[in-house]
């Protein structure tokens, strides 16, 4: 199972990608800089929060998972 933290730290990432794809596509449809900004900052704010909670909910599916095997068998 991950951590709060790590699961924290692959959200940012994500996001940053993310962002700056959202704002480079509205400053191309709209040619304003401030919009494409404002709509970046509000899109990452919404999506990081849904991300980290996806990213939660899926740790406590064991769908796809590999049980753990002991560290040794006798």
């Amino acid at each position: 199972m991950e951590t709060n933290r790590r699961s924290i730290s692959k959200a940012l990432s994500w996001r940053i990608v993310a962002t700056m794809i959202t704002s480079a596509l509205v400053f191309m449809l709209t040619g304003n800089m401030d919009f494409a900004a404002t709509v970046g900052l509000a899109d990452t704010a919404l999506k990081f929060l849904l991300y980290f909670g996806h990213e939660r909910l899926w740790n406590r599916i064991p769908y796809g998972r590999e049980k753990e095997q002991p560290e040794y068998m006798i």
